[in-house]
């Protein structure tokens, strides 16, 4: 029997981040006896959230070393020493573009065939973003396919050539997000909650596009409306002590729970009563999609791509506006509780994993190039 095609996935993290663990979701579903993924990731003093059940899917990580300007021939010394010694992956998968320019080279003397796939749509306007935005530029040129999440994240990266690009859905599992009320009670209960508290949630990093400080802002005016509100975050990042400082400043600390990275998201979005979602900018959030799957009315930034409204569960306000509107309009849609069925809206929209899975393994296939 013919051995499965390899295909290397490669990240900066193997963490519970949106593209992670969208990538997941597609691992989990996809035709091993015809497609297997590898991964590669940064080194770390840790074992990232995913290695785990990578390894017990049949998968394998590998880490290496991060890119620094003092190190970059010992980075592309690396990278080739890796793909010399796996030649099985004629096909490599790129989700950390930003440092992809320094060996994708390597990889086209070495025959792979490279897919460069933009998951953001925008940046913040500090020296190292920037430079990451540089570097990815010649990708356009080098990567012999360009994948994006939407065609807003498609126009940020590849610009003219996001004609050109083939949209992969943030898909999800959807039966797993369908709203169920046993689900629900059980979750509340675990937080110490009841029927009579709303909660307003957020699922999402803690990095500066995510906005949390304006969140916190948007929960304080909330409270003065709705007194038995909570504000529950899900998540972990570089910005959670920040953020969990302006909580006790604002006298806020016994409203908020912070519930730190989980692998039950789907049971948390189940306790929830709205969605927050004030991001600066989105490639395609998969933490929006999860939530019109669980039924819940959804406000969000208009600066996040149209494509992210599957269901008319969804809202947006302009960022520009201040923290009482924001509030006065979540408390409105906290009186529209809705938990609905939505799963055949998001299927029929293509944003089902277990489709994704199968285009993905037909395109992964037609590129192999051990076939030519």
């Amino acid at each position: 029997m013919k051995p499965p095609l390899r295909v290397l996935h490669v990240f900066a993290v193997l963490d519970r981040g949106g593209a992670e663990s969208r990538t997941m979701d597609i691992y989990r579903k996809i035709d091993k006896t015809k497609v297997q993924f590898d991964f590669v990731a940064y080194k770390n003093d840790y074992a990232y959230a995913f290695e785990e059940e990578i390894q017990n899917l049949g998968g394998r990580v590998y880490h290496m070393p991060r890119y620094k300007a003092s190190g970059h021939f010992a980075f592309r010394k690396a990278w080739k020493q890796l793909l010399k010694n796996h030649p099985e992956w004629s096909v490599i998968h790129v989700h950390n573009t930003s440092t992809a320019v320094f060996w994708i080279g390597i990889a086209k003397k070495l025959k792979r065939k490279v897919i460069a796939h933009s998951r953001t749509a925008g940046g913040t306007l500090d020296r190292v973003s920037i430079s990451k935005v540089l570097m990815r530029y010649p990708l356009r040129y080098k990567a012999d396919y360009l994948f994006a999440v939407s065609e807003k994240a498609a126009q940020w990266m590849f610009g003219k050539y996001g004609s050109q690009t083939t949209i992969i859905r943030n898909a999800i599992d959807v039966n797993t997000f369908v709203f169920n009320l046993e689900t629900r009670n059980r979750k509340r209960h675990e937080l110490g909650l009841n029927d009579n508290n709303f909660i307003i949630g957020h699922v999402g990093r803690f990095v500066p596009e995510k906005k949390h400080d304006f969140i916190v802002d948007i929960f304080a005016e909330i409270i003065k409306l709705a007194p038995n509100s909570i504000l529950l975050f899900v998540g972990d990042g570089l910005l959670r002590e920040e953020i969990s400082d302006k909580v006790k400043t604002l006298s806020l600390t016994d409203n908020v729970i912070f519930a730190g990275e989980r692998a039950d998201v789907a049971d948390f979005l189940q306790a929830m009563d709205i969605f927050l979602f004030p991001s600066l900018f989105e490639g395609m959030p998969g933490a929006v999609i999860e939530a019109q799957a669980a039924g819940l009315n959804c406000l969000i930034s208009d600066t996040i791509t149209d494509e992210v409204r599957i269901t008319d569960l969804v809202e947006s306000l302009s960022l520009s506006l201040t923290a009482d509107v924001w509030a006065n309009k979540a408390v409105e849609l906290l009186n529209e509780k809705t938990c609905r069925d939505t799963k055949y809206l998001i299927k029929a929209a293509g944003f089902d994993v277990i489709d994704v899975a199968e285009q993905l393994c037909m395109f992964y296939g037609e590129i192999d190039t051990y076939k030519n």
